[in-house]
């Protein structure tokens, strides 16, 4: 159940991931992101109105700190996908989002069986692999900063996702998914970019909401049936799904090394399923 899970949150991630980069490339990221979270929010809202459970304060805590990270990596992603490759930025962004939950779990007590710790290895090069672009573009070089920036925000958001507790049903999850859009407005407000949402174009972001909800609630429970480890670096494969609709919708080349990188991300997935 874990592994069906986490795969459905990077699937999840990854097609929310290209829309807003899209959506992102016709009109302000910033105000993208503000539009998508919120619809997010909303959506999560609701469904923990109709899911009656009493979570604890520390679970609510957990969700807040998580929708801070949320919200940090989601702007710098947007930004970075807006004005570079996606095949760059989403797969970088992985690598942070995979590594920081990684550690704390693994710090924390978990404790994998040696096939599902060898695919949680073989994870780590598919997206290095995937990652790998030669480009001297200096805007592309912005948007790898912008990935690292975003690994860092998404690796805390799955981070503090994994403590909340199994019976604490969706409201932590509402309570992220609505943080997250005052963490993307700190952000941009911080840097100096406008996030109202303005024009038509960007009410597009609205769509990302279900899908935002899906990839969280998905990561949320996959974690409550398995390890962080495990589920955190099986969700951060999302670039997968990115990268090979940037190149069937988009015509971005997928690189020998990026196919190689594909078959790794296949291959980690079958060892943890194994192990």
């Amino acid at each position: 159940m874990a592994i069906a899970l986490s795969l459905l949150s990077a699937l999840a991630y990854g097609v929310s991931d290209f829309l807003g980069g899209i959506f992102a490339k016709r009109s302000s990221s910033w105000q993208v992101a503000v539009v998508g979270q919120t619809s997010s929010g909303v959506i999560s809202l609701l469904a923990a109105l109709i899911v009656a459970t009493t979570p604890g304060s520390a679970d609510l805590m957990y969700g807040a700190l998580a929708g801070l990270g949320g919200g940090f990596g989601v702007a710098f992603l947007y930004r970075g996908l807006a004005t570079a490759r996606m095949s760059v930025v989403a797969p970088i962004s992985a690598i942070g989002t995979a590594l920081i939950p990684v550690v704390v779990g693994l710090v924390t007590g978990d404790r994998p069986s040696w096939v599902a710790m060898l695919g949680i290895v073989f994870a780590f090069p598919a997206i290095a692999l995937i990652s790998r672009v030669v480009d001297d573009n200096p805007a592309h070089q912005g948007g790898v900063i912008d990935g690292v920036l975003a690994g860092v925000g998404f690796g805390l958001l799955f981070t503090f996702l994994g403590q909340v507790g199994d019976d604490a049903g969706l409201y932590p999850l509402a309570i992220s998914q609505v943080t997250s859009v005052f963490g993307v407005i700190v952000t941009a407000t911080v840097l100096g970019h406008a996030w109202v949402p303005r024009g038509r174009r960007v009410w597009s972001a609205l769509v990302m909401g279900p899908l935002g909800v899906t990839a969280q609630a998905a990561f949320l429970y996959a974690t409550h049936h398995g390890l962080l480890s495990i589920v955190s670096v099986i969700s951060s494969l999302y670039p997968a799904s990115t990268v090979l609709l940037a190149s069937v919708l988009l015509r971005e080349r997928i690189h020998g090394w990026q196919g190689v990188g594909l078959v790794f991300a296949a291959l980690a997935v079958a060892l943890v399923a194994w192990g």
